[in-house]
């Protein structure tokens, strides 16, 4: 008995700290990135308390609507902790999309976050889809003061389905989410893919591949 209740303790220990170990509780009021320095961590270190100002967590320009005048028609504004240094070691960053009528965010994913979506104005359609084997398409149309969950690690996307223009505004769980939008990574990867291996997995032919990665992505 006394072995199994060792072994419970011990997982449940294992558990904790697995739960824990994404992103860690602060252990003192901040930590404002210190960029300059030398050390590697698992994000930044800490800049010392005495040269912090209220600079460090202040960011002005989430009001000013963005240039969507681009093949995508929607501009992202997004500060994370290398514009915003006292997110550093928070697990919280923010971002501003404008949408042209049309507009889309293209599917991608945050390798590091979850996500919750709010509409300021206009009309968006927003969706993720499930892991495989399932590649479920869960999907919803959006309007102003709408919220919608992007679950941890899923690929989703956004789309303004309205006649005018759309903002909306969304809040993830990191201070550095990392951003892998699909057609950015599977077509315009340095060096690339080899062309054989995506017509393979696409099951198209290898001319569809070779105009897909000639197309700028990055």
């Amino acid at each position: 008995m006394a072995k199994f209740m060792l072994t419970l303790t011990l997982l449940a220990l294992t558990l904790g700290t697995l739960a824990q170990a994404h992103e860690p509780s602060p252990l003192q009021d901040f930590c404002v990135a210190d960029f300059k320095s030398t050390v590697r961590v698992n994000g930044f270190p800490c800049l010392d308390p005495k040269q912090v100002t209220a600079d460090h967590f202040f960011f002005r320009g989430l009001q000013v609507r963005g240039n969507t005048s681009n093949p995508l028609g929607s501009f992202i504004n997004r500060p994370t902790v290398n514009e915003i240094p006292g997110l550093n070691t928070l697990g919280i960053s923010t971002v501003r999309v404008d949408y042209a009528p049309r507009g889309v965010v293209p599917p991608h994913h945050h390798p590091r976050a979850s996500e919750i979506l709010i509409v300021l104005e206009g009309t968006v359609l927003a969706g993720f889809v499930t892991s495989d084997p399932k590649n479920r398409l869960v999907s919803e149309v959006l309007r102003k003061g709408d919220v919608f969950v992007f679950p941890f690690g899923l690929i989703h996307f956004q789309e303004n389905i309205g006649q005018g223009n759309a903002v909306t505004m969304a809040f993830l769980s990191s201070q550095n989410p990392g951003v892998i939008a699909i057609a950015n990574a599977i077509f315009g990867s340095n060096p690339p893919i080899k062309v054989h291996v995506l017509a393979k997995a696409f099951q198209v032919d290898k001319s569809v591949i070779n105009k897909l990665q000639a197309t700028s992505y990055n």
